[in-house]
């Protein structure tokens, strides 16, 4: 059976929206037979959406499937049709033998250990994931009965109680994997309790959970916020522990403030791969606030909260959710009572306000459908690794559908690549990043720290750049050469005004790159090789559908735009150019500047 890359399997995840839910305890499911009565037109519309996507999963085959989370999604799809009374497949035995020889996939591709292949090796947290997906079919099935359904169960049991035992000992990776496996075991502990669960459970949390003063878990990522919240809430059900809720509201409150108004959602200070994911060209690729629909649906019930009422209003407007919402959410209606209530009273989210992450050092202001992102918080020193926040995405700008991806800085300064802002302040009206490089070279060593055989310590340079068996940090310096580079942005009702100053070192060429989402039109500018575009004076547009954004004015001092990203990328023949439309302002030092966007 053929394995899924790691890439390949967290794109999949974006692509489905990655939804999964909470699970009830049996004893909650043996109740529910009588389910709450649900919002009927929105009910309508999930049994539907199901029904239309099992119409085409039984076109395909069944009998020969790479091993990959569809299955599980496909186990819940089938499930859910057949379970629902208004579904137009309610128990259709023609429904039976996919699923169980989807049960039976899942079981063929259990390691020995209860593990499975997806993503990484034999891995216990991404086998976690498989259970939060395909519980659900678990809980639903269990009221239903008939020789076929048995066998189903069985299998379903039989795979998640050896699951079970690899969660129970198996290790992880991340900061959120902690709370999937704890949120796995926790729902297989509901439908077939074992005190190991709950002692496992209990190890993991008595590490404690992490969230900051701006509402973000360690990882900043919106993507693992999900799943962290997800977790949070399946684990507080099931062991009766409300208090791990409280994290949960916090992020939900923060997210919100991440959104552009499309739906998608900002990831400049991210420490995962989302940093860059979310500006593919691929449509699916883009992180959006639909993933988060349940979550946002779940507490405004549970909590009688009207802001997380209208913000899951909202959501059911996003251009999507029909595609990724309600193809698949039928499943988590029917194993949760709660879901099918009616939302409380909606009050209007807030779209006109100036928010600063204090924390990551992230700005967003949204006036309407104009918004505006600064960041200044890359993590220090700079490390290009996943757990590590390296964006040099400092501005983005929206204004409806026209949308600036993103604004980088780069110079030749000793190959120094990327402008990264020392934090973020707010002097006046204006905000300022700063950064200030100092590099050096590099005298003899002291006499009393010499070797006769020059087999000195491995060992980064000062300035950060390389790594050499130099010893760096005993070595005097000298002719130490300075770059000063700092950027103020005025922002007035959604329109920017940017004022760059550069100095220090003469002579240093200076970049300014521009990313617009790629479709778009560009006037006022001069086309370059390769798709490249220079702003050399005057006022540009870019323009996507009745949407323009005006930026400017231009400067043309040379035309040196490879390599931006330094050593750091130049070395190994890296580039962080995402796709997109790309106009370049370029200059030398000393440098000042002024960009106008509307």
């Amino acid at each position: 059976m053929s394995k899924i890359t790691r890439s390949t399997f967290l794109k999949q995840s974006l692509k489905t929206g990655a939804i999964v839910w909470l699970s009830p305890s049996l004893l909650t499911r043996a109740a529910s037979t009588n389910y709450y009565r649900p919002e009927a037109e929105l009910m309508q519309r999930l049994v539907a959406a199901n029904d239309g996507v099992v119409e085409k999963l039984l076109a395909t085959s069944f009998d020969k499937r790479d091993f990959n989370r569809k299955i599980g999604y496909d186990v819940a799809l089938l499930t859910a049709s057949y379970c629902h009374q208004q579904s137009r497949y309610y128990h259709d035995a023609s429904l039976l033998l996919p699923i169980e020889k989807l049960t039976q996939h899942l079981l063929s591709a259990q390691a020995p250990d209860g593990t499975v292949n997806v993503g990484n090796l034999e891995s216990p947290p991404d086998t976690a994931f498989i259970v939060e997906i395909v519980t659900p079919a678990a809980f639903v099935l269990q009221s239903e009965n008939g020789n076929a359904v048995r066998l189903i169960r069985d299998n379903l049991k039989a795979f998640l109680v050896k699951t079970g035992d690899a969660l129970t000992v198996g290790g992880l990776h991340t900061p959120n994997h902690r709370w999937v496996i704890c949120a796995a075991l926790a729902r297989i502990n509901a439908l077939y309790p074992n005190r190991r669960y709950v002692a496992r459970i209990e190890e993991w949390l008595a590490e404690g959970v992490f969230i900051n003063a701006d509402g973000n878990y360690p990882e900043r990522s919106r993507i693992y916020s999900y799943v962290e919240n997800t977790a949070f809430l399946s684990i507080g059900r099931l062991l009766n522990k409300p208090h791990l809720y409280a994290p949960v509201r916090k992020n939900l409150a923060a997210t919100w403030y991440y959104m552009e108004p499309n739906g998608e959602l900002v990831a400049n200070d991210s420490r995962r791969q989302d940093q860059y994911v979310w500006k593919q060209q691929d449509p699916n690729s883009p992180l959006t606030i639909l993933s988060y629909y349940l979550l946002y649906r779940y507490m405004a019930i549970n909590d009688k909260s009207s802001t997380f009422a209208g913000i899951a209003k909202t959501i059911e407007q996003v251009k999507g959710f029909d595609e990724r919402v309600l193809n698949r959410a039928l499943i988590h209606f029917m194993e949760e009572p709660m879901l099918q209530k009616e939302l409380p009273a909606a009050a209007a989210p807030e779209t006109n306000f100036e928010k600063l992450f204090t924390q990551s050092h992230l700005l967003r202001i949204r006036r309407n459908d104009r918004t505006t992102t600064l960041f200044g918080g890359t993590d220090q020193p700079v490390m290009i690794a996943s757990g590590r926040s390296s964006s040099p995405d400092f501005f983005g700008f929206r204004k409806g559908e026209a949308l600036l991806k993103y604004m980088r800085l780069s110079t030749s300064f000793f190959s120094t690549g990327y402008f990264y802002s020392d934090g973020l302040k707010k002097v006046g009206n204006t905000w300022v990043l700063q950064k200030k490089l100092s590099v050096p070279y590099y005298q003899p060593i002291p006499k009393q720290l010499r070797k006769v055989d020059g087999d000195y310590t491995l060992s980064e340079s000062i300035d950060g750049r390389f790594w050499n068996k130099m010893d760096f940090k005993n070595r005097p310096v000298s002719n130490v050469k300075v770059l000063d580079t700092t950027i103020f942005l005025t922002e007035t009702n959604g329109s920017n005004e940017l004022h760059f100053e550069v100095k220090g070192q003469a002579e240093v060429r200076i970049t300014i790159e521009l990313c617009f989402k790629e479709g778009g039109k560009l006037t006022g500018v001069a086309e370059g090789e390769n798709g490249n575009n220079f702003l050399e004076e005057g006022m540009g547009t870019y323009q996507l559908g009745q949407d323009a954004i005006t930026f400017g004015p231009g400067a043309n001092n040379h035309k040196a735009i490879t390599n931006l990203g330094g050593e750091r990328y130049s070395t190994h023949f890296g580039n962080l150019q995402t796709e997109g439309m790309r106009v370049y302002i370029t200059g030398v030092t000393p440098f000042k500047h002024k960009l106008v966007f509307s």
